[in-house]
């Protein structure tokens, strides 16, 4: 893709050679006459057929070629506010329309945002409106292709964004700068094939790329894990020559507050560095996909990685337990029963259903720093998957006034979540006649059932929300920024979370 320079372009517009301008328009009754005001600006001319189709329902793109000393391409997108228009709309063109300009010699790029006044109610302020059209630039820019032995060098393209509002346009730009950085580094984390992430590599990246951001990074090896008494994380990691790590991730932004106490919020990741199911083994097809089982712990990370290099004023605390889930002689059996830090028991009834297991030691580890709010993300369940859908998470809490948080950050950030039930009559599905949990529910209410597995591990005077992302994480077809690689789906949600959680 590209080497992308973005900033705010002044008042006086400078076109440079190779140079495209985009612009919006979006009152349908003015499109005719401002369509001719356009030719006159831009000093460009569009057929009487063009205007005939752009004036069309169907039809909702007209470009045309320059004359001297303006831009080489102006295309004109038609925005209709109707039922189908969303928040994420302008993030997922930019995406589309950078991706389809990949292989054109384009040097400079245009983008000229349309007044807020008109989109004010689908939108909760003018920075984050303009926050959308950055990010979708950037999640078009992105590509994984490292592994490519042909992949094509990176070409400069200069974007300039314009807006009614300069400064508001200059602080959407360096938060979005810093968000997206947050979520390609997920994603590359995502991406990466098993056998180049095992768990102790894992920590490594995380470890690099943190400390650089003035974030605390500490690495449990196996010896420290044993001493801990992190049954659930040893049991699951013990079938691979690749030992478990366990993370432990801070930042503390407090002394930017101005607030005389910051709350402590604490993120939790599921990070099954590749899954095969162990003993229960999955089937072949598609099991490829679980190199991404660690999507719950990128998240996590490049959510950190977001906040510190944002300087937010929060106190945020990570916590991701590392394994590679395979089968050997040495792996854990269905049957088997382990015994958590916490000191509960464990029956493995599916050796499949392992994160919730290595969470275990996580939640009680994180449950015992104290912190006020507890939020842990896992690719869980398949049956989260069923239920809704790709493109949205399941959400579990009992915490009304969370529940609606991070509901309300869902749909202004489009990493969109749905609550499920946490009602008790559940725990009769996990009920063990060895142990004191068992580690599958049965075939109905999957991922209602591993969150009430969940439940048991944290301490109950903290409010706490789990986040199934087994759907959203992986890549799907509902929009432009998702079809390729894995998503990223969770740090753009998380950071508006933490970035307003002293409101």
């Amino acid at each position: 893709m590209f080497n992308l320079k973005v900033k705010s372009g002044g008042k006086k517009i400078s076109y440079l050679p190779l140079s495209i301008s985009l612009k919006y328009f979006v009152d349908e009754k003015k499109l005719e006459v401002s369509l001719h005001n356009l030719e006159k600006i831009f000093n460009i001319r569009f057929s009487n057929l063009q205007i005939k189709n752009f004036l069309s329902k169907e039809t909702i793109e007209i470009s045309a070629t320059k004359k001297e000393g303006k831009p080489d391409s102006v295309i004109i997108i038609k925005v209709k506010l109707d039922d189908s228009f969303s928040p994420d709309y302008f993030r997922n063109h930019l995406a589309g329309f950078l991706a389809s300009i990949e292989s054109e010699q384009v040097k400079n790029l245009h983008i000229f945002i349309p007044g807020y006044e008109i989109f004010k109610k689908y939108f909760d302020s003018e920075e984050y409106f303009y926050q959308t059209f950055i990010e979708g630039i950037l999640f078009g820019n992105y590509n994984f292709d490292k592994y490519k032995i042909d992949r094509k060098k990176r070409r400069n393209l200069s974007l300039y964004f314009y807006a009614d509002n300069r400064k508001k346009l200059n602080q959407a730009i360096s938060t979005a700068l810093v968000v997206m950085e947050g979520v390609n580094f997920t994603k590359d984390l995502q991406n990466e094939p098993g056998s180049a992430l095992t768990p102790d590599i894992f920590a490594g990246r995380i470890r690099e790329a943190l400390t650089a951001s003035d974030v605390k990074v500490t690495v449990f090896n196996e010896k420290e894990i044993k001493k801990r008494k992190m049954g659930g994380l040893l049991a699951v990691g013990m079938g691979s020559s690749n030992p478990p790590r366990f993370i432990k991730l801070e930042y503390d932004g407090s002394g930017k507050s101005k607030k005389s106490r910051v709350k402590t919020i604490a993120l939790v990741g599921k990070g099954v560095t590749f899954d095969s199911g162990g003993i229960s083994i999955k089937p072949a097809k598609d099991m490829g996909e679980m190199k991404a089982d660690m999507s719950g712990a990128a998240v996590v990370a490049g959510t950190i990685l977001a906040a510190a290099k944002a300087k937010l004023p929060v106190k945020v605390k990570g916590f991701i337990p590392a394994a590679e889930n395979m089968p050997s002689g040495s792996s854990m059996r269905p049957g088997d029963i382990v015994i958590t830090s916490s000191g509960k028991s464990i029956e493995v009834d599916d050796t499949d259903a392992e994160g919730r297991m290595i969470l275990s030691d996580a939640l009680h580890y994180a449950s015992g720093q104290k912190p006020d709010v507890i939020i842990d993300l896992a690719t869980l369940t398949g049956a989260c998957v069923v239920a809704l859908g790709e493109f949205v998470a399941g959400l579990f809490t009992k915490d009304e006034k969370l529940a609606t948080e991070l509901y309300s950050k869902g749909l202004k950030t489009y990493d969109r979540v749905w609550r499920l039930p946490m009602w008790d009559e559940y725990n009769e599905l996990i009920k063990s006649d060895v142990a004191d949990v068992k580690n599958v529910g049965g075939r109905w209410g999957g991922a209602i059932t591993a969150a009430k597995f969940l439940e048991k591990f944290v301490d109950k005077n903290i409010s706490w929300a789990h986040l199934d992302i087994a759907g959203p994480a992986m890549a799907n077809n509902f929009n432009n920024y998702t079809k390729k690689y894995m998503t990223g789906f969770g740090v753009r949600l998380l950071f508006d979370f933490l970035a307003n959680s002293g409101k």
